[in-house]
């Protein structure tokens, strides 16, 4: 990754003096290239490429190119970039994050960075929140590339896999960041190397960039296999759950998310399944199963963390408030909510490949990023990813006006307040976004707004495929609009000229995001390029932000406080007590991805290893390979020879080790007193001289190119079983590891050594197991031919 932006920028980021030197050599070009004719204009493309061919670097052309792309913007979409777009721009370039307030143009910022990197030809990745805003902005932003000379690929779910290697083949590709990173997984899962889509990972630019690299990387991406395992299960589980109460049969741990079974619970699932102890090594599998209807039953709840859409469940982003394409959740959980809901039960995921979104995005050479509410996180980007934050001025000075939190004692009294307001200033003719934070909110409110007949539009999870023509109304006169935080990021809401003089949108936040950056998102789409606007959050201590904190904390502020006649709390400070609330849930969200992050680091280290053995498997040729087979089973035949004549055994077993050695042979007659007066050198030598006395008939084979696909097929199937068998294993591992602290031990170092020590033993089964299976096939393979030959000469 770049690091001029951390010599530049002091703590404060305060100091843009060389940014602005560089904004000023854009504008005093400005002349020179309007003089330019398109043909010219597009020609600079091939004039810069021979400057860095030559030995010039991006930075010494950085600010030409930049004037460059500002000229192609104001032909082709009649935008000019302002000068602080520039210095977004030039931040961007050097790998920083740039803090830019909403409405100040972020989508034209990235034109300038990723044509100058595009020049490379290794590739630029803009990476967007949603598909959405990757369709829009290829396509709007796409046209100032393409008349420039470069081309732009679209990178979204669902598309084959020769759409998706045309996509990376563009110069620049937009796309979300989960599709980029299961791309990268699916990748190392191939078993042709012409297979692959992606060609490397050069330069991304991420906008809304706290939303995936920080919000959604509590989450890692997973590719899954299927099993059908223990389908009946679930809906017995489910049944079992709906007679199921809270505090008797189980307890929830609201702030962590967690559930226990109570000791009565424990009997009532042991009377029902006829097992004596619940908790019994055997009984794991049940344990299990038990345990995520339990999740699916308590915590999961429709249109909160889920909707049914189609007769599947489609899990919803709490950050972003959409659907999460091609995500599902985890070791059963997904099944347990299908059966939950009545639905029918899918196969089971099986994990075959998974990445946390902060080691995917730790492989970019270099990342940088934009977004409205970076720096509440800014200490995470540093420590993370190493990016520091860059506050970038707005164009036009900011008119909003932000009023304090009105906080009320119960549900009933918020939601007066807010139809309250809705309706004084619905009747002043006024736009108003009101933000909630699930569909089952929304809906709620919808109830109430219209008994008071205020007419509305829902844009959730739910009302996605209208999305466009809602946003495109909402900034009317008049115009009410009832929206999750889908709304939040990446939405450009245009006033009407009229409504600006009315004082332009008003924003209502019904709760309090268990993040502030999402509210400064929310507040972000009034008072857009110096427009008039106001926002204010209206919540109430019933509110999931609430739910979520320590119990005994808020039953200890709810006996202090006192309220005026509405159920508004006066005292004591509730705006302080909010904050309070809000960073320690945020504190706990980063405690949690820095835990997944130091259990995910060992796996993430082993798969990189896991992943170049594939390549280098995927890039050989015939010889290589049937070389790396032999070395394999001259590897099986010593630790085959250690393993029975340890200098710790008496007497060797030596049917068992004839009959395991056997298996890499094409055929062995030996037996027990061949072996009886051998020391275990001389038997290693025996039978390493059996196996070169197979040479040539193994020679015959490599000679065959489509024993050599064969045989590359093996090593793949090989690795690709056993790492999953791995990852698997190591799932198990986490589920336990918390309890070692218990022990004053420290659990990511126990985590690591037996990440390791498993490791180990995996890579010994990949080589076990390629030469044992590969050679039964062989044998297998000739069994045939010799069957053929003699019936064939039975006929004749």
């Amino acid at each position: 990754m770049l690091t001029g932006m951390k010599k530049i920028f002091n703590e404060s980021s305060k100091d843009l003096k060389r940014i602005y030197k560089l904004v000023d050599n854009v504008n005093q070009l400005e002349d020179k290239f309007e003089k330019y004719t398109d043909h010219e204009l597009r020609g600079m493309k091939d004039t810069f490429k021979s400057l860095l061919a030559s030995g010039k670097t991006l930075m010494d052309i950085q600010a030409e190119a930049f004037a460059v792309v500002r000229e192609a913007s104001k032909r082709v979409l009649g935008l000019r970039h302002y000068d602080v777009q520039l210095v977004g721009g030039f931040v961007l370039n050097e790998g920083a994050i740039a803090q830019m307030n909403t409405g100040e143009g972020k989508t034209l910022v990235a034109t300038l960075p990723s044509y100058l990197h595009a020049l490379e030809g290794k590739g630029v990745h803009i990476i967007t929140a949603n598909e959405y805003l990757a369709s829009r902005d290829k396509e709007l932003m796409g046209q100032v590339h393409e008349f420039l000379g470069l081309t732009v690929g679209l990178n979204v779910s669902q598309m084959e896999p020769s759409a998706k290697r045309e996509a990376y083949a563009a110069d620049i590709t937009y796309g979300t960041g989960t599709e980029f990173g299961f791309d990268y997984l699916r990748d190392n899962m191939v078993f042709q190397k012409d297979e692959k889509v992606q060609k490397g990972h050069r330069f991304a630019i991420v906008d809304e960039i706290d939303s995936i690299l920080i919000d959604e990387a509590r989450t890692p991406l997973i590719i899954a296999g299927k099993s059908s395992d223990g389908t009946e299960l679930f809906h017995i589980t489910a049944q079992i759950m709906k007679s199921f109460k809270e505090d008797e049969d189980f307890e929830v741990a609201n702030e962590s998310r967690a559930t226990f079974l109570t000791d009565q619970g424990a009997s009532k699932i042991e009377m029902a399944f006829g097992v004596d102890n619940l908790y019994d090594i055997e009984h794991q599998e049940l344990l299990h199963n038990v345990t995520q209807a339990l999740k699916a039953h308590a915590i999961m709840k429709l249109d909160v963390d889920y909707i049914v859409k189609d007769g599947q469940i489609s899990l919803i982003d709490k950050f972003t408030g959409r659907v999460m394409e091609g995500r599902s959740f985890s070791e059963g959980l997904h099944q347990a909510i299908e059966a939950k809901e009545g639905l029918e039960i899918s196969e089971e995921n099986e994990t075959q490949a998974t990445i946390t979104i902060q080691n995917y995005f730790r492989l970019y050479h270099s990342l940088s990023g934009m977004t409205g509410s970076a720096m509440p996180s800014k200490k995470e980007f540093w420590e993370t990813y190493q990016l520091p934050v860059i506050e970038i001025p707005t164009n036009k000075p900011i008119q909003r006006q932000d009023k304090p939190d009105l906080i009320f004692k119960d549900e009933i009294s918020k939601i007066k307040k807010i139809v309250s307001d809705v309706t004084r200033i619905h009747n002043e003719g006024r736009p108003i976004l009101i933000g909630t934070t699930s569909i089952e909110q929304s809906e709620k409110l919808s109830i109430h707004l219209k008994k008071e007949k205020i007419h509305h539009q829902i844009l959730n999870a739910k009302t996605e495929e209208g999305e466009a023509d809602i946003i495109s109304k909402a900034g009317q006169k008049g115009q009410v609009m009832l929206a999750t935080n889908m709304a939040g990021r990446g939405t450009d809401i245009l006033l009407d000229e009229n409504v600006k003089e009315l004082g332009g949108l008003h924003i209502i936040g019904t709760e309090r995001h268990e993040s502030n950056r999402i509210d400064m998102q929310l507040r972000g789409r009034s008072g857009r390029q110096g427009d008039p606007g106001s926002t204010q959050f209206i919540i109430s201590l019933d509110d999931d932000l609430f739910v979520y904190y320590e119990e005994e904390e808020i039953e200890r502020y709810i006996k202090k406080i006192k309220t005026d006649d509405s159920g508004l709390v006066v005292s004591p400070a509730p705006e302080k007590f909010v904050k309070m609330v809000q960073e320690t849930i945020e504190q706990t969200h980063q405690s949690s991805r820095n835990h997944l992050l130091k259990l995910e680091h060992p796996l993430n280290e082993q798969s990189k290893i896991i992943y170049a053995m594939r390549d280098r498997i995927l890039e050989m040729d015939t010889d290589q390979m049937f070389k790396i087979l032999f070395e394999y089973i001259e590897n099986y035949i010593r630790k085959l020879v250690a393993k029975y004549y340890s200098e710790y055994i008496e007497e060797p077993n030596s049917e068992d080790f004839i009959k395991e050695l056997s298996l890499v042979y094409l055929s062995l007659d030996w037996n027990e007193i061949d072996l009886r007066d051998l020391n275990r050198s001389e038997v290693e030598a025996k039978a390493l001289s059996a196996f070169a006395e197979m040479e040539p008939v193994m020679l015959t084979l490599q000679e065959d190119a489509e024993w050599g696909s064969r045989l590359r097929a093996f090593m793949l199937k090989q690795i690709d079983t056993n790492w999953m068998s791995h990852l698997d294993e190591m799932n198990r591992v986490k589920e336990g590891i918390g309890l070692s602290g218990y022990g004053q031990q420290d659990p990511y170092i126990l985590f690591e050594k037996e990440a390791l020590s498993q490791f180990k033993q995996m890579l010994d089964h990949i080589e076990s197991g390629i030469s044992i299976h590969f050679m039964e096939y062989v044998k297998s393979q000739r069994d045939e031919e010799e069957e053929e030959l003699d019936e064939k000469e039975e006929d004749e």
